[in-house]
């Protein structure tokens, strides 16, 4: 997370916590040469469309007093998704069991991508079961780790 998602972070944690949502992932990033600035929440029987708007009201001032971000951007909250990317530690720990999608940067075995059930991640390398059969990948070659609705 950079320096500015993790003051946003910072910001957005105290109101998620009074409305009884969880921060999944907070992003800031340039698209199509404007800036976007992302928070992600979620909460135990999923978010909707409510929640985000009413997350993103009580956020919304608190960002425009603190001023954490010099250039214009814009400002978006969204659920984290049914098939959401797992970045933390604690991601990984609360899915153990669910089915993932492991993309690669370089192939293995002719792939860049596999499907199966996660069984760990230890110090970045994440271990899936593909039909009964242990993957390893270390974490040099994990692009990204997303789970994955069957």
């Amino acid at each position: 997370m950079n320096k500015i998602a993790q003051k946003v972070y910072e910001l957005a944690q105290p109101v998620a916590q009074r409305q009884g949502l969880e921060i999944w992932d907070v992003e800031y990033l340039r698209e199509a040469g404007q800036w976007f600035l992302r928070v992600y929440i979620d909460k135990e029987n999923g978010v909707g469309i409510d929640d985000c708007e009413k997350f993103s009201r009580e956020l919304d001032p608190i960002l425009d007093e603190a001023d954490p971000i010099s250039e214009s951007y814009v400002f978006e909250v969204s659920s984290a998704g049914a098939e959401r990317e797992l970045k933390r530690t604690s991601d990984f720990e609360r899915f153990i069991g669910s089915k993932v999608e492991v993309k690669l940067y370089r192939n293995v075995d002719g792939l860049k991508a596999y499907i199966g059930t996660l069984v760990s991640n230890v110090d970045g390398t994440v271990t899936i079961d593909v039909a009964g059969r242990e993957l390893s990948f270390e974490k040099d070659n994990v692009a990204q780790v997303r789970l994955r609705i069957i």
